[in-house]
């Protein structure tokens, strides 16, 4: 009977195996102008992906037997653009129980049936970053996804292999939430420094102290480990250099001050997200090496966002920064081409830069480059077919491909995957918009201040 029972669970255990496997397709993609991102433009020009990955790149390819070919004649072909924020496939983001919760982790919770994933690939958005929310001065850990759409696994949509990322956050959203809904620590931006401060102190002493443990434990029978934490393992690991850190910023003076606390700790993978007054402090960041996601064109939906500019992700890219535009927004996130264009309006960015926001730079926040962002012979097919260029207003997406495989076709999928709601009901019209959860990252901690 045992040996049955285990016979039983090795084979339940090779099924849930294999369902998790990334699935991947072959296609030659024919005639297309191919935008690389990193190696210029190439006109008239075939892409072949075989299992997953782009194998080659000229003109007259021929196809491989039993792959799909793709006439992209007069259309354009580029990488598939990524999102380094977004909260789509999650359906809380905040756990807001204290100012520090690195313990906890957005992958756990991967939602697949989110439709928000599905017209994120209508926009030609490829992979994302899910994040945790803004609620805490250190949040839980992210996850990198790729669209997989039609996957019921979870596990399908998480981009195996990508570095680890964790949410920080400074002013008003943990302030209000803990400081003034809590009455506890940070209850003003001062608060905040000193909490990531406390944190990479009790980190750094609980990571000497399992040093001190592995190296006396051979020759000391009573010596004792420290007391397990996933919080401070986690904390740990940031200082190690093995976690990038994002981080909610707005103001000029608050992302100064982070910079000069993790230079104190010697923490150098950051990325700043939303960082509107990043154009104030551009040459600091560049000298740092510190990266920078930010909105195109939103700011005054709260008193500290109320100085900023539209130029801002053109000063910071013209200074040498590390610069995407983000959506953090489930609608949004199927207009990033039209994002990146208005750079081109404010601060006369060429194309090449302009894209370069969307598909190479956010690999190389969320440290995927060397896989996507850019048309690269060895790298991951995931590709995005406009029927213009991405950036001209009229450019409507035709096709977007993950892995190899088609999972956003606009001629043949069936109109009602694009709805949520059953397409025969009449719906109002009338949608009623809460100002307060146009910043996404607070989603779910309202209802502490309807406690209070």
């Amino acid at each position: 009977m045992k040996q049955l029972l285990s016979l039983i669970l090795a084979i339940l255990c090779t099924l849930v195996y294999l369902k998790a496997q990334v699935q991947t397709g072959s296609l030659l993609i024919k005639n297309g102008t191919v935008l690389t991102i990193t190696k210029g433009n190439l006109d008239n020009t075939d892409v072949l992906i075989e299992n997953g990955k782009i194998t080659k790149i000229g003109k007259n390819l021929a196809a491989p037997k039993d792959v799909k070919v793709i006439d992209a004649t007069g259309q354009f072909v580029m990488p598939g653009i990524i999102d380094a924020h977004s909260h789509i496939a999650l359906e809380v983001v905040n756990e807001a129980s204290n100012p520090v919760t690195s313990e906890v982790f957005v992958g756990d919770a991967i939602d697949p049936f989110d439709i928000a994933i599905y017209r994120a690939l209508a926009g030609g958005v490829t992979s994302s970053h899910a994040m945790h929310g803004s609620a805490n001065v250190i949040g839980g850990e992210c996850e990198t996804i790729k669209h997989r759409w039609g996957n019921t696994n979870p596990s399908a949509y998480k981009m195996e292999g990508a570095p680890r990322t964790i949410k920080f956050a400074l002013g008003e959203n943990p302030m209000r939430v803990h400081g003034e809904g809590r009455n506890i620590q940070p209850n003003s931006r001062m608060g905040v420094e000193q909490v990531i401060r406390e944190a990479f102190v009790e980190a750094k002493e609980y990571s000497e102290a399992k040093t001190k443990y592995t190296s006396s434990k051979a020759t000391d029978p009573t010596a004792m480990p420290p007391k397990y934490s996933r919080r401070l393992e986690t904390l740990s690991e940031i200082l190690k250099g093995n976690i990038i850190v994002h981080c909610h910023s707005y103001r000029a003076d608050e992302i100064y001050m982070l910079l000069k606390v993790l230079k104190d700790f010697g923490v150098n993978r950051i990325c700043f997200q939303h960082v509107n007054e990043g154009f104030k402090v551009a040459p600091e960041l560049a000298a740092y090496g510190a990266m920078a996601s930010v909105f195109a064109d939103w700011w005054a939906y709260k008193f500290e966002v109320y100085y900023s500019t539209s130029y801002n992700a053109a000063v910071l890219t013209k200074n040498g920064v590390i610069t995407s535009i983000n959506s953090d927004d489930e609608g949004l996130i199927r207009h990033l081409y039209h994002e990146a264009g208005k750079t081109q309006r404010y601060g006369g960015l060429s194309d090449e830069e302009a894209l370069a926001l969307i598909t190479i730079n956010p690999a190389k926040q969320l440290g995927i480059e060397n896989r996507v962002g850019s048309v690269e012979v060895g790298k991951e097919g995931d590709i995005a077919i406009f029927s213009a260029h991405p950036l001209s207003i009229y450019a409507i997406p035709q096709m977007t491909i993950v892995d190899g495989i088609i999972r956003f076709d606009l001629k043949n999928d069936a109109n009602d995957m694009r709805l949520e709601v059953d397409p025969e009901n009449a719906t109002p019209a009338f949608m009623e918009l809460r100002t307060e959860e146009h910043d996404r990252c607070m989603q779910d901690v309202f209802y502490l201040f309807e406690q209070n």
